[in-house]
């Protein structure tokens, strides 16, 4: 018998890579599709890519009727989403929490970084949702806040070495994305004729929210300096890091690396000298990393590109509904990337 499964948000571009995602799992049933504008309309009519595929019509959230589904998939925006969870969770669903409410364990720091908050006793529910480093946490959670997607890939580019004691715990993170991650509201900064022909850094000097993500779970200083991009998905994360014992060989990197990732479904550890690249994940849940040690300026660069819609959100979400289920982390989520 299949699990039935709501998307809650299912108008925005993570709503929709859900969508796709879940109409191929074979152990899931889409039972219900709630969204805030676009209620009302047939789903092909928002997303024509699901035109005879799934013919639903987008309804107004109704929290009861999402909850008896067992287990509920958020996708709405920061603020928004805490309270619907929280009722959602009164009304005995697991929820797997797309946005960032329930990200930061430190409700003071959750406050600092974006002026609102969870219930002190919803927030300490929540496991952070990502499998390579909390798949045992996540086992039996009811709350899982699914990572940003910044903090996905800088996470697991460095936390092999931070955790290794590898490299010193402040680091640099310089990371490129493509327009999907701003989401499908219109706005200046993503208009085409913007951001078309350049390349542009936004949100600098620990000005952007992801920051404390990836200190809380690297256990690290970070300074973090996101670029926009003009491409549609795609995330690729570089972190430098000074070593802890400048004398170490420069092959323990590379052999934490892999140590770190054997086995894991998702994460490939490519040839040595091999640069992750956008284009050969895009539309897949893989993340492809590697590791370089710099002998001239002595440091470490270590180095993940994921597609920010999947392993980035979506597909990281269905991946944790996995570890839920008992499944195989893959079920649903085997494909490679669309190259070209």
């Amino acid at each position: 018998m299949k699990q039935t499964v709501a998307v809650v948000g299912a108008s925005g571009y993570t709503g929709a890579e859900l969508l796709r995602i879940l109409l191929e799992h074979p152990a899931v049933e889409i039972a219900g599709l709630y969204a805030k504008a676009s209620a009302g309309q047939p789903l092909a009519r928002v997303f024509p890519q699901f035109a005879g595929r799934l013919d639903r019509t987008l309804e107004p959230l109704d929290v009861d009727a999402a909850a008896r589904a067992g287990f509920v998939f958020s996708a709405l925006p920061h603020g928004e989403s805490a309270p619907v969870v929280e009722g959602l969770l009164e009304r005995g669903a697991t929820v797997l929490d797309l946005s960032a409410d329930f990200r930061l364990r430190d409700p003071a720091e959750h406050a600092a970084w974006y002026g609102h908050g969870a219930p002190d006793a919803v927030r300490a529910r929540a496991v952070y949702g990502l499998p390579e480093l909390r798949r045992a946490q996540l086992a039996g959670a009811r709350l899982v806040a699914v990572p940003g997607c910044y903090p996905t890939a800088a996470i697991l580019a460095a936390a092999p070495l931070v955790r290794a004691r590898l490299v010193e715990p402040e680091l640099i993170v310089d990371a490129k994305s493509g327009v999907s991650g701003a989401g499908r509201g219109v706005s200046l900064g993503t208009h085409f004729s913007e951001i078309g022909e350049g390349i542009r850094a936004y949100k600098v000097a620990g000005a952007h929210r992801h920051t404390p993500e990836m200190e809380q779970e690297l256990g690290a200083r970070v300074l973090f300096t996101p670029h926009l991009v003009p491409m549609a998905r795609g995330i690729l994360a570089s972190v430098y890091a000074a070593p802890t014992d400048p004398e170490r060989p420069a092959s323990a990197y590379r052999e934490a690396m892999i140590a770190a990732y054997a086995g894991e479904p998702f994460v490939t550890v490519l040839p040595e000298g091999a640069l992750p690249d956008t284009s050969h994940v895009r539309g897949s849940n893989r993340a492809h990393a590697n590791v370089f040690w710099d002998a001239r300026t002595r440091r470490v660069l270590a180095m993940a590109a994921i597609d920010n819609l999947v392993k980035g959100a979506a597909g990281q979400a269905v991946q944790c509904l996995n570890v839920l289920l008992g499944l195989p982390e893959t079920t649903g989520l085997g494909g490679v990337g669309l190259f070209p």
